[in-house]
């Protein structure tokens, strides 16, 4: 078998095909359960066991929040982020849970972020 090469612009070519096709799959068949980062404005932040609560009209809707608009839950950040106080801006993404625990209904919601500085 006899080694065969090719001009470097077909090699060129080749590659960039490859590359569009690839784009071209992957923005059909992507990820359709995209996660909207929101902000909101920090109301109240517990260090202690790392509760906050969020407002603004961004929450209102969102699942977990309560009559008054405020969605409150356990705070994950990044460690070296900057700890949120009242009055904050956090940019952050939320996962709300419902559950039966003893015949009770139980909601546990998890806020992921971080303040914008």
């Amino acid at each position: 078998m006899a080694n065969v090469t090719l001009p470097t612009p077909v090699v060129l070519a080749g590659a960039g095909l490859c590359l569009l096709g690839g784009y071209l799959v992957g923005s059909v068949a992507g990820a359709t359960d995209q996660v909207e980062r929101r902000t909101a404005q920090v109301a109240s932040y517990d260090a202690d066991d790392q509760r906050i609560c969020l407002t603004g009209a961004t929450v209102e809707d969102l699942p977990g929040s309560d009559d008054e608009g405020r969605l409150c839950g356990s705070l994950r950040r990044t460690p070296s982020s900057a700890v949120p106080r009242e009055g904050d801006t956090l940019r952050f993404v939320s996962v709300a849970t419902a559950e039966q625990v003893d015949g009770e209904p139980r909601q546990s919601v998890v806020v992921i972020g971080d303040v914008v500085r």
